[in-house]
């Protein structure tokens, strides 16, 4: 669970809405360090292949979740990446999604 300004978030309910845009392959949301809310929510995503930059992609996979979630529930970041960390079960690995975010942090969310 992320812990966003007081305001619980899911990340399986933010990855399902995430997985329903039609670029998306592969999704993981995490809770990276924010100074004002602790928190806040990050998407980590696999995109199909396609014409996508960072920087485009993100801005229309945000504009993708606000249509669909409260907005303390969208994702304020995304990362593309090839894959996702998966353990040998196919089971997903945030804590090695997380933590380059989280180093040199004083408090650190498990």
């Amino acid at each position: 669970m992320i812990i966003t300004g007081g305001e619980n978030v899911f990340p399986g309910e933010v990855e399902a809405v995430l997985a329903g845009h039609a670029a998306v392959a592969d999704v993981a949301v995490i809770g990276i360090p924010d100074v004002r809310w602790g928190e806040t929510v990050h998407a980590v995503v696999v995109a199909r292949t396609g014409p996508y930059t960072d920087e485009h992609f993100a801005v229309e996979l945000i504009g993708f979740a606000r249509q669909r979630l409260p907005g303390f529930k969208c994702p304020t970041g995304v990362t593309l990446v090839p894959s996702l960390p998966r353990s040998v079960g196919g089971r997903l690995l945030r804590a090695c999604l997380r933590e380059p975010f989280w180093v040199g942090q004083e408090r650190r969310v498990p």
